[in-house]
Parts: C-alpha cells; structure tokens; sequence
C-alpha cells in the first residue's frame, strides 16, 4: 500500500507543479506574497508620516484671524489658502485635509471676550480630511486654553486653580504589540495564499481529472482506493505547505523593501517568527487540502468544483476578521475553528507572546480529524458508482 502511495504521490505533484495554474499561484502567492504586503503597508504608513512632517492646516478667512494665525505658527504649522474649490474636492476625496473657517468679526469678537465662531469643515466619506479635522480641532482647544490662560492672568486669578488635577498618559504595549498593531494582516495574507494555493492543486486532482477522463482509468489498477486518496491528498498538501513556507519565507527578504523607517525600527519578524508561522500552517495546509478534495469529489467539472469551494474560500475569509473586529479579545473557543486558530497564535507570535503546548495542540487536533473524515468520504465517493 505504501508504494501505491507514493506512486500516486509522486505523479500527482510533478503534474501539479507541471500545470500553469497551480505553479502561477505558488509564484504570486507565495514568493510575491512577502514583499508585496510590505510595500503596501510601509506606503501606507510613509504617506501618514509624510502628513505629519507637512504640518499644514488649511484656513479660509486666514486675514480675519492674525491672533490664531500667530498661535498656530508658533506651534510649527504652516498656514494656508484653501483650494477655490475646496468643498468640490472634499466631497471627491482629492483634498484630504479639512478646512478651518474663520468669519470675519473674529479679532472684534475675541476682543471683546466673546466666543467668535470657527468652522471645520470635512466630510464623513473622507476618511483623510476625518483625520485632519480631529488634528484641526485639538490645535483650536489649544488655542482656547491659551487665550483662557491669559484672561485669568490679566485678571490676577491663577491659571492653575482651573486645573485641580494632572493627568499623564502611560501606554502598556510594548514596542512588539504596537508593531503587531501594523502587521496583523500578514497572518491574514498568508492564510489565503495557503487557501487558494491548496485549491488549484486540489480541484484539479479530483474533478479536473474527472472532466479530463483521466479518472476512471486510474480507478482500474488493482491499487486500494485509500491508497489512490492517500497519495493525491498527499501531493496537494505538499504544494499547500510549499506555499506557506515560502509565503512566511518571502517576508524575510521582503522587510528591505519597507520605506517607513519607523515600521522598519517597529517590525519584527525574523528567522524564529517565520518557522512559528509555518509551523502553525502546515495542520491547516493539510485540513483545507482533504477539505478541498471532498467538496470537489462531488463535481463534474472544474468549474463546477470551484462554485462548490466558495463556501470554504468564504469561511476561510472570514473567520480571521472576528480577530480584527472583536472588541473583547481572545476566546477559548477560538482556538478550535480551523482558520481563526492559526489566526490567533499566529498574532500572538507578532506580538511577542508565548504559547502553551494545548494551545498548539487544539487547533492540530482539530485539523487532523478534518483531514480524516474528509479523506473518508473522498474514498467512499470513488468506491462508488457515481464516478461511472
């Protein structure tokens, strides 16, 4: 029986690798996957950094305004002149910086220790002006604690009889969570190279050689049907668990390519991080392999079969993101879905966290009586006459 295995084995992975399907998606997948998601991400926090070095707050009525003008330039922003059309491109999302609108009494106003009104101005869909405003605002609460300040002071009242208590920030994370903060979607990305890298192999070797016709003639040697599913279950595992090593590989090199020196300072993930990744990928690679093959088995043509995994491709996706919008942390029960297991230690190791062994265990478990019940049915599906 072995040697009927490895027969199988053998032939189904050098004609899994021989198909441009299969051998495209190790390359895209996993050797672009590294450097691709790091540029994105190091592009995303360079442009917020790029912001942030600008300090530029756009005001309309700058001249009605010298007194708040002066205060913000001490603060080393730069102020100036809105676009003409300046409402148009907030509401397109060309502009991403909000605007601060002064009316013209504004010095007579604040003179006469009225409350001038501002206007900032922004637009919910603009997620970048969102963010300005936020940025706008809390330099207009400053310039309202100074102007405060120096009305009690010119009055003789002590500034400090406002403030009966000091409030300091102190932030727990340290450097490992906050740059876990930066990368939790590599766990993600790495999850689904393994997914769709498993699936060409697997709907390829079970429905694609039944549309083929390449299937009934291999069901006539006297070789044992666990023997046959045994050996092609083998051969698209192994080019799933290809693709997660060179997927969490790829990273490796793909860190020189991060623009952002802060991410670069921030981000973690050496030798040590990239084998904890495999290590935990390789029960899942095997699990969504024979998951994979029993929900293809059932089809009668590739495409037929790739209508069917959507389920799987859809469960896969979204079993992570309960990590990324889950207010309330970890749950036990994580660690028993297939998926959100991987997910959850995979960002504990980003953050720097240890383990315990049945932590480890469960999700392997779980993942090696999935590869049994549906290599089970794979096998009882080609003893019958269905295939016929």
């Amino acid at each position: 029986m072995m040697s009927a295995v490895w027969t199988v084995f053998r032939k189904e992975l050098i004609d899994a690798l021989r198909d441009r399907r299969t051998l495209l998606m190790v390359l895209l997948s996993s050797v672009a996957m590294g450097p691709l998601v790091l540029v994105l991400i190091s592009g995303l926090v360079a442009s917020f950094e790029k912001r942030a070095e600008e300090r530029v707050v756009l005001v309309a009525g700058a001249e009605h305004a010298p007194t708040l003008v002066n205060h913000l330039e001490r603060q080393t922003w730069t102020v100036k002149a809105p676009p003409a059309d300046w409402e148009r491109q907030l509401a397109a999302r060309s502009l991403g910086d909000a605007v601060l609108v002064v009316t013209p009494g504004f010095e007579a106003e604040l003179a006469a220790a009225e409350a001038p009104l501002v206007e900032i101005v922004s637009h919910t869909a603009n997620s970048r002006a969102e963010a300005s405003a936020r940025g706008v605002e809390r330099l207009l609460r400053g310039f309202s604690r100074e102007q405060a300040t120096l009305r009690l002071a010119w009055r003789g009242v002590a500034p400090a009889l406002l403030e009966p208590m000091r409030v300091e920030n102190r932030d727990l994370a340290d450097s490992a969570s906050r740059s876990a903060q930066l990368a939790f979607i590599l766990p993600y990305f790495v999850l689904m190279a393994v997914l769709y890298g498993a699936m060409n192999a697997a709907l390829d070797t079970t429905a694609g050689e039944r549309e083929r016709g390449s299937l009934e003639p291999l069901l006539m040697n006297p070789a044992e049907r666990s023997a046959l599913v045994a050996g092609k279950w083998l051969a698209v595992a192994a080019v799933a668990m290809l693709i997660a090593v060179l997927s969490c590989l790829s990273f490796l090199p793909g860190q020189w390519l991060i623009r952002s020196e802060a991410l670069a300072a921030m981000f973690r993930f050496g030798v040590g991080e990239a084998a904890a990744f495999v290590g935990l990928l390789l029960p899942l690679a095997a699990a969504l392999s024979a998951l994979l093959m029993a929900i293809a088995i059932r089809c009668k043509t590739f495409k037929e079969a790739q209508a069917n995994a959507t389920v799987v491709i859809l469960v896969v996706t979204l079993l992570p993101l309960v990590l990324m919008f889950g207010q309330e942390g970890e749950k036990p029960w994580h660690l028993w879905l297939p998926a959100l297991a991987q997910s959850t230690l995979m960002a504990r190791v980003l953050k720097g966290e240890g383990m315990e062994p049945m932590e480890v265990l469960i999700p392997v478990v779980v993942a090696a009586a999935v590869v049994v019940v549906a290599l089970g049915y794979v096998s009882r599906k080609l003893r019958s006459a269905a295939l016929k």
